[in-house]
């Protein structure tokens, strides 16, 4: 079986549902005639043709809008937006009507539409090409926001997400679309949403995080293993619906808990997470939260980003802290 990457992983999830299900349409800005900017798509327009591949305009509110119609109508829309930090004008669009659609017809209509958008930072782009604004969308009742962080997760994910019958948030981590390979059998067999994977077992601390920056918390890991420390990974993976007893029942038994994403600190899913630990978990811990984050700046020009975006040292330094502490 050959290895692939998650881009790879995202294209063989797409053709394999519109293979199996006619009514999975695929459109967005140069995704058919291009294959998308990161070629997620390529090769889909030739197999299956421009009725269900299409280029579309570059108008976000319009690509968000006419799948909401389309869903409406029993098609299941999956739509790219080409960087996260073009999907806003769409916005409107999501919040008002596909996020409502269910609730506003008594459950007479559903949503069944993906939109995925690769964000986060990590291959020196402008600034609005780099965003991980998640906790935005995670705040609208009736959204499923989906990040994967391997070639695995992003077939079983994206396959889970077009099957769904309400609207799904599918964000791809664009820095490490091609950064590892893995073996992913095109057998059509999604994951579960909803809940977190833990990807590490361990004893001491609870590390929880999501997308791109999962590999650096796994060689943290490795790193703190070295040094005694055994950190218990946890891939969120669905950041809403949030999995809240996997991380509650991985800090009973660490006591402790460090939770590491990119996007900015304030306001960011990590502080969440820390609330509803303290909500329903604080005679477990040993130790207060811990987050490592973005900075509360918009993402700087490739010269900087580095030090922006969180690493390996600074979970390392972050898990060392909440072990010192009684």
């Amino acid at each position: 079986m050959p290895e692939v990457a998650l881009v790879e992983a995202v294209n063989l999830a797409l053709a394999h549902e519109m293979q199996a299900d006619e009514n999975v349409i695929v459109l967005g800005e140069d995704v058919g005639v291009n294959g998308g900017v990161f070629r997620a798509t390529v090769g889909l327009q030739e197999r299956f043709g421009k009725e269900r591949v299409m280029d579309t305009p570059l108008a976000e509110t319009l690509i968000a809008g006419v799948c909401i119609g389309m869903a409406a109508q029993g098609f299941k829309p999956v739509a790219e937006i080409q960087f996260m930090g073009f999907i806003y004008p769409a916005i409107d669009q999501i919040l008002n009507h596909a996020a409502r659609l269910r609730y506003r017809t008594r459950g007479r209509l559903t949503c069944p539409m993906v939109l995925r958008a690769p964000f986060g930072g990590g291959i020196h782009a402008p600034e609005h090409h780099s965003e991980s604004t998640e906790a935005m969308f995670a705040h609208i009742p009736g959204l499923r926001v989906v990040i994967p962080s391997s070639p695995l997760r992003a077939y079983g994910l994206l396959l889970a997400a077009i099957r769904d019958p309400d609207p799904v948030i599918f964000l791809e981590p664009k820095r490490i679309y091609r950064l590892v390979k893995q073996e992913v059998p095109d057998d059509g067999k999604a994951l579960p949403l909803d809940v977190c994977f833990v990807l590490r077992e361990g004893s001491d601390v609870t590390v929880a995080t999501w997308g791109a920056i999962t590999h650096e918390t796994m060689m943290a890991a490795d790193q703190l293993g070295e040094e005694g420390i055994s950190a218990e990974v946890i891939d969120v993976a669905t950041i809403k619906p949030l999995d809240m007893e996997t991380i509650l029942q991985s800090v009973a038994k660490t006591g402790r808990c460090v939770v590491v994403h990119e996007a900015a600190q304030t306001a960011g899913m990590g502080a969440e997470i820390a609330a509803q630990l303290a909500e329903h978990g604080l005679l477990t811990l040993l130790a207060p939260v811990q987050r490592v984050a973005g900075y509360d700046t918009v993402m700087p020009l490739y010269r900087l980003e580095d030090q922006y975006m969180p690493d390996t040292a600074r979970i390392v330094e972050a898990v060392r802290k909440t072990m010192e502490m009684a």
